[in-house]
């Protein structure tokens, strides 16, 4: 969201209206679902996807027929190879598509995603709430927990962590709160932090070595932080939005963090690790009053099971874990 953000804001503030293309609905199998955003410039370029392939290509020109007559529309696109009206993909299912005109001499329009660019540097839920009159944006706000500011009616229930479209009402989570808060500074958190950051979380390394928290050593991170692991809660607050990945120098320093983590209700919490280290972990841990329940929720070791074995194959597949967490496809 941050790059679309940013270059919808670049195109307005340099006078260039541009074709906001939104996936409303999908059903069957589609290339991406609901949520998914193009942004189609006066010039020609394109920033994000709404699935690649023919889908884009014919959305693409829809837009730009679009932007020159300053239209908002929806169009629907059928994914089925061998029907008269699809565009003979082998996917087998139906998108809806939104194309929303953004004016460059709208101020409140430039001002919302100025704001919503922002957003994405912050640590709170936000979504981008659009009404919709048939296919005209009759209005457009963003929205916390408590809803949005400029657009009465909208019901609260709509601000899920999934698209919903609902009586006219789009909502989109577009910002999400929470950290990945990753416990040591060494080379497969230096790996994991760009992937991490590509695909939406908001990394920040803890470690107890100036040298290895140092802002430099991660420039992809939104922070990072030297102290002791035997006392976190002086410094931090974990929440259940939060994911922790414990990656430490030392069997020791990995099982400190995990005393004080184990219990905090984070969305993740993952420890790298052998077997063998991770079976005298969580022996340690039962010893020390925490029930077998509670380990089980410690993902170890870390990752999805792909045969990583170098600091950036590692850091894919706990990224990959961690999507697979987010999307809800794992606990």
């Amino acid at each position: 969201m941050r790059s679309l953000a940013h270059a919808i804001v670049r195109s307005l503030e340099s006078g260039q209206a541009l074709e906001l293309v939104t996936v409303l609905t999908a059903s069957g199998s589609t290339p991406r679902g609901p949520g998914a955003m193009l942004a189609v410039f006066s010039d020609g370029t394109a920033v994000g996807t709404v699935g690649g392939g023919n889908v884009e290509f014919e959305a693409t020109a829809v837009a730009k027929s679009l932007l020159q007559s300053q239209q908002d529309a929806l169009r629907e696109f059928r994914l089925i190879q061998g029907d008269a009206a699809s565009l003979g993909m082998v996917c087998g299912g139906d998108l809806t598509l939104h194309f929303q005109y953004l004016s460059a001499d709208d101020a409140s329009t430039l001002a919302l995603f100025r704001e919503l660019l922002e957003a994405t540097g912050q640590n709170r839920d936000v979504w981008l709430v659009r009404r919709l009159d048939n296919e005209k944006v009759s209005a457009m706000d963003l929205a916390d927990r408590d809803g949005p500011r400029h657009l009465p009616g909208l019901p609260l229930d709509l601000l899920e962590n999934a698209p919903a479209l609902r009586d006219g009402w789009f909502t989109l989570p577009a910002v999400r709160a929470g950290l990945l808060y990753i416990f040591g500074g060494g080379h497969v958190s230096q790996a994991l932090v760009p992937v991490a950051a590509t695909v939406g979380f908001r990394p920040f390394i803890y470690d107890d070595r100036p040298e290895f928290a140092a802002k430099a050593r991660f420039p992809q991170a939104a922070g990072t932080l030297c102290g002791s692991f035997t006392a976190l809660s002086r410094h931090l607050t974990i929440t259940p939005n939060d994911y922790v990945v414990i990656m430490t120098r030392g069997h020791q320093a990995d099982f400190e963090v995990l005393v004080q983590t184990l219990r905090c209700g984070a969305r993740y919490l993952g420890c790298i690790g052998s077997r063998k280290k991770l079976a005298l972990c969580r022996d340690r841990l039962l010893a020390n009053g925490f029930t077998p329940e509670e380990y089980a929720r410690v993902h170890a070791p870390i990752g999805l099971a792909i045969g990583a074995q170098t600091p950036e194959e590692i850091a894919v597949s706990v990224t990959a874990e961690l999507i697979a967490v987010r999307a809800g496809v794992i606990a």
